[in-house]
């Protein structure tokens, strides 16, 4: 027995002490604590909205430009008020919007912002009515949306597609014909200097295939809009038939969720350019449309295929 054990073993009762002495153990208190931070925990993971961007013909673009593209910008289809609002990926400082003190003002609104709310769909709702009627010149450092707020399907016109601009650099983050200050310009050329170059697939069929350069390998990544049980069979039933590819120089890596959704991830040869893809991904999609409607149970071959695929799941959101 250890000198401390042996020590606590041996000890008289604490006859005669305070009262300060006789309260809870400082191991009660330690489990007290780690409780209270896992209910903290489970509370906090319970109010985060699963698929904030659900109910929008864009939603899969929204996650796109949420997560994982660098640079780009798309009007938002906004359903009243006279100023435009333009959604990007990320805004000068990461604030949730700002206002352009221009002749013609313009509203807009980040999706990767610094501090965000468990509802992003209301974070995004709350900062493009701000941007719609915010003074010229000023930024909203955080959305903070209340209980009673507007609805992103009450901002947004829930129908419109996204018309984005996807961009190789965060020049746009300066106007046109201003002279940024020194370190305004020093953030611009940081933020240039790691960029990874970038674009959205452009092919009948195809909707948020976003392709990046990252060096030594390139990759896709498709968010896809059916339900994630229903596109894991028929990856597995594309898989298991050898059609899960996208021709010669591909592979497909895996898959997350983001957001409610499931993102396959196909590497990629880098040596081609983005648009080279753009068929053999259409084609990729005809096969899982044709999967996607078989209702009769996997094969053998299929369930192997399954449990393979979903080995190699990860969840961002």
């Amino acid at each position: 027995m250890s000198a401390p054990a042996l020590r606590r073993a041996c000890r008289f009762p604490d006859v005669g002490k305070s009262k300060r002495n006789s309260g809870p153990k400082p191991d009660s208190n330690r489990a007290a604590k780690l409780a209270e931070r896992r209910a903290a925990q489970e509370a906090a993971a319970s109010a985060v909205v699963t698929r904030p961007f659900a109910g929008l013909a864009a939603e899969c673009d929204l996650i796109a430009l949420r997560e994982f593209v660098p640079s780009a910008t798309a009007p938002l289809p906004v359903t009243s008020g006279d100023r435009p609002v333009v959604v990007a990926t990320v805004l000068p400082g990461a604030v949730a919007a700002l206002v352009r003190d221009e002749e013609t003002p313009t509203g807009f609104v980040g999706l990767q912002v610094q501090v965000q709310s468990p509802d992003l769909g209301a974070d995004l709702a709350a900062a493009a009515t701000w941007a719609a009627a915010g003074t010229p010149g000023e930024s909203l450092t955080a959305a903070k949306p209340t209980a009673d707020g507007p609805r992103l399907t009450d901002v947004v016109d829930p129908n419109a597609a996204l018309d984005i601009t996807v961009h190789q650099n965060f020049d746009w983050w300066i106007p046109e014909g201003v002279t940024p200050a020194p370190e305004v310009a020093a953030t611009v050329e940081q933020a240039n200097s790691v960029i990874m170059p970038s674009a959205r697939l452009d092919a009948d069929g195809v909707v948020a295939a976003w392709w990046v350069d990252a060096g030594d390998k390139a990759h896709l990544r498709w968010v896809r809009p059916e339900d994630e049980d229903a596109l894991m069979l028929a990856l597995a039933r594309v898989h298991a038939a050898g059609g899960l590819h996208l021709g010669e120089g591909s592979r497909y890596a895996g898959s997350f969720r983001a957001h409610g959704l499931l993102v396959p991830v196909f590497d990629l040869d880098p040596e081609k350019h983005a648009q080279e893809w753009a068929t053999a991904t259409a084609d990729l999609g005809d096969r899982l449309a044709q999967a996607l409607a078989v209702d009769a149970p996997l094969t053998s071959d299929e369930r192997r295929a399954r449990d393979g695929l979903r080995g190699r799941q990860v969840t961002l959101r």
